[in-house]
């Protein structure tokens, strides 16, 4: 991702935060014309999907665990485990980018 600021990082940011979202988010072109909301609603999604890890990490032993092969859940608690940490520098990075496009808009009046 190029800094803020150097030509054609707005059009990078929205790159890689349409790849942070669903595919379906690339349907709308209001994401492409306006960063900022993009950079917002990725926020969300990417909070929505770690809520959703830790009620996994939180439900796994219980509720699959007994349908698992022996010695398996380990594995599972691992990608789990990954996918959290993946998605928490996932949001730190969409909220930096949220910012440098707060910083960027023009005041309003």
């Amino acid at each position: 991702m190029p800094p803020a600021g150097v030509p054609g990082w707005e059009e990078a940011a929205v790159s890689w935060l349409l790849d942070q979202c669903p595919a379906d988010y690339r349907a709308y072109a209001a994401w492409r014309r306006h960063p900022a909301a993009l950079a917002w609603v990725a926020t969300r999604h990417l909070e929505a999907q770690l809520e959703a890890m830790r009620g996994a990490w939180r439900d796994v032993r219980p509720e699959l665990g007994p349908l698992l092969p022996p010695g398996s859940l380990a594995d599972v608690l691992d990608s789990l485990a990954r996918e959290g940490l993946r998605l928490r520098a996932a949001h730190r990075a969409a909220g930096l980018l949220l910012e440098a496009l707060r910083l960027r808009a023009p005041l309003r009046s």
